[in-house]
């Protein structure tokens, strides 16, 4: 069992308080996963020819060695700023570039996200402490997904958490459990897709982005996943310019979903809704089976 929750601005005057908003709804799901959580947060998009990546460490990482190793190998102009255990580092190198440079050269650090717009933190704990520890409360941004965990098929650690990040800008948080997870990550695998744990969530976020790199749009994408991923689940994918909703055929996990003029949101439960700003004039639905629900800006 573990919540989910996403937030979706569709009025910027409520861009400036996303981490607060998101915070409020997250803790809601804190009796649904207390072990540990995460969220992707979208702001500060950096320019065209720039790449930012998220890297998560521990209390005892040395990010001025890190730094300075990128310097010296990779990037002299990067920067490197740090939130707690992870940090978010600005590249000015090709992403694909850097992302295998990081997994060669940086094995004392793990890479939780890659884009121009998103960020993703996640730590062992119970969701309060999270959203305490990175100042969730504070952050600004156009949208964001969050995830609380309760650990049923895996250890309780930081990278077995959500969200997942397998593609530039892309991330998906996951109630359920998918079946064919093992045999689908060898086939992944082998056609590139990089995974850093046994989650099946991660497979989820990989087979994405497997469809995306074939050219497919992010619809036709979750449209295949309803055919080629066995399991219940609830997904939450977040992009660059909006988020997406999916349940499998049976549709057994939970999911609620709202909608303002103001904003869209969707959560495990409706409780964790009841903390936006104008819930009481939201039209509120559960998601149907199979259905796709997106909402996305223009480039």
């Amino acid at each position: 069992m573990c919540g989910i929750v996403g937030l979706y601005t569709k009025n910027p005057d409520l861009q400036s308080s996303l981490g607060a908003l998101l915070s409020a709804m997250l803790i809601q799901m804190a009796d649904r996963g207390p072990d540990s959580a995460g969220f992707a947060i979208y702001h500060d998009p950096v320019d065209a020819e720039l790449i930012k990546v998220t890297l998560q460490g521990d209390h005892d990482t040395d990010w001025q060695l890190i730094e300075q190793k990128i310097a010296n190998e990779l990037d002299p102009a990067v920067k490197v700023s740090r939130i707690a255990t992870h940090a978010v580092v600005t590249l000015s190198v090709d992403g694909d570039k850097a992302v295998e440079w990081i997994d060669g050269n940086l094995d004392m650090v793990r890479m939780t996200s890659n884009g121009r717009s998103i960020e993703i933190f996640k730590e062992k704990g119970h969701p309060q402490e999270v959203i305490e520890t990175f100042g969730l409360g504070d952050m600004t941004g156009t949208h964001a997904l969050g995830h609380t965990r309760m650990a049923t098929e895996s250890r309780v650690t930081t990278e077995h958490s959500h969200p997942f990040s397998t593609g530039m800008d892309l991330c998906l948080v996951h109630n359920g459990s998918l079946s064919n997870h093992n045999r689908l990550r060898e086939k992944l695998r082998a056609d590139g897709i990089r995974f850093q744990t046994d989650n099946d969530s991660e497979v989820a976020a990989g087979y994405l982005t497997w469809r995306l790199k074939q050219g497919a749009t992010l619809k036709e994408s979750m449209q295949a996943a309803l055919a080629d991923l066995d399991g219940f689940y609830t997904f939450a994918i977040g992009t660059k310019n909006g988020f997406a909703v999916l349940r499998d055929p049976i549709a057994c996990k939970p999911a609620v979903l709202a909608e303002t003029d103001d904003w869209v949101a969707m959560s495990s439960e409706y409780r964790s809704i009841a903390q936006l700003p104008g819930n009481e004039k939201a039209r509120v639905w559960e998601p149907n089976p199979a259905t796709i629900y997106s909402w996305e800006r223009e480039s």
